[in-house]
């Protein structure tokens, strides 16, 4: 049987090393946020020549607009500054101008209040899940010993999940101009209930492997549950991460954010909840935190399956 337990020191270096480097990121180049938490106007254009956002992008400069300018399925979307109905008219006017014909296929502007506003409800959301998905496992697992650790130990993981795609993502906006919008914050909200489901799965199998009483030794049930639910959790994973790959490749850049987010999180999430949930809790449940280095006893590579 693998020692996936005795393995725990480095699996929390992995941790560590991730969680750090998103920390860095995040202080250092910080999210972008898009318009649904800055403010601002995007407006979609498709022009009749072909033109480049490199050419849209410096005709808006010259009409004293600054804004970011993109390609996406053969339409130019600008990202602007919040635009009346008016102002948006002079300056399709002004790209017809210098650059052809213009037809507007679509335009949306936020206000600074409820950009604020969608902000304030995404971070709530983002905390109310984290808090009920505490409650409900350590409801869910009330009849074993101590549930609470259960429950927290699922939380902590899902903040490693969210702590490395926000990482990724101030990496992505700094150099590719990636925004954080409301597809990212749907996104952060679908990766936080995937992990918090695997880790359960193996919970569960620590359950039932403890009422079964195949071990005295706490360490060497959650490795034979770990190994019970290795295969069933990395199938389901590359299952799912095919769909999402699948999405990334060939969707329009309108929900480019949620796949990816979702790309990440998977990767993230199975790994959380195969090698850091349940460790945090072999080390708890010890209650020597020397855990974190100690290896276990031999007689964990030589138990049987329950």
């Amino acid at each position: 049987m693998f020692d996936i337990v005795g393995k725990r020191i480095w699996f929390f270096a992995i941790s560590l090393v991730l969680i750090l480097a998103s920390v860095i990121a995040l202080a250092v180049l910080g999210l972008k946020p898009g318009i649904d938490f800055s403010s601002g106007s995007i407006i979609t254009l498709s022009f009749e020549e072909t033109v480049t956002p490199e050419e849209v992008e410096g005709e808006l400069l010259s009409l004293g607009y600054a804004g970011q300018v993109e390609e996406s399925q053969g339409k130019i979307i600008i990202h602007t500054v919040e635009l009346s109905t008016t102002e948006k008219t002079k300056l399709e006017e002004g790209l017809e101008a210098s650059l052809g014909p213009v037809e507007e296929k679509g335009f949306e502007t936020v206000a600074p209040v409820i950009a604020e506003e969608t902000a304030k409800i995404a971070a709530i959301a983002v905390g109310v899940a984290a808090v009920a998905i505490l409650i409900y496992i350590t409801w869910a697992f009330r009849r074993m010993p101590r549930p609470f650790r259960y429950g927290t130990c699922a939380v902590i993981a899902l903040v490693h999940d969210v702590l490395v795609v926000l990482g990724i993502f101030a990496i992505l906006g700094s150099f590719m101009n990636w925004e954080v919008n409301l597809m990212f914050i749907t996104g952060i909200l679908a990766v936080i209930g995937y992990s918090v489901n695997n880790t359960v799965v193996v919970f569960d199998r620590i359950r039932e492997n403890l009422r079964q009483g195949i071990s005295a030794d706490f360490e060497v049930v959650v490795n034979s549950s770990l190994v019970d639910t290795l295969g069933r959790s990395l199938n389901t994973s590359l299952t799912t991460l095919a769909v999402v790959i699948a999405l990334v490749l060939f969707v329009g850049v309108s929900i480019q954010n949620f796949a990816v987010v979702l790309l990440i999180g998977v990767v993230a999430g199975t790994y959380s909840s195969l090698f850091v949930a349940p460790q945090l809790l072999v080390v708890w449940e010890q209650r020597k935190w020397s855990g974190f280095v100690r290896r276990p006893s031999p007689a964990a590579g030589g138990v049987r399956r329950g």
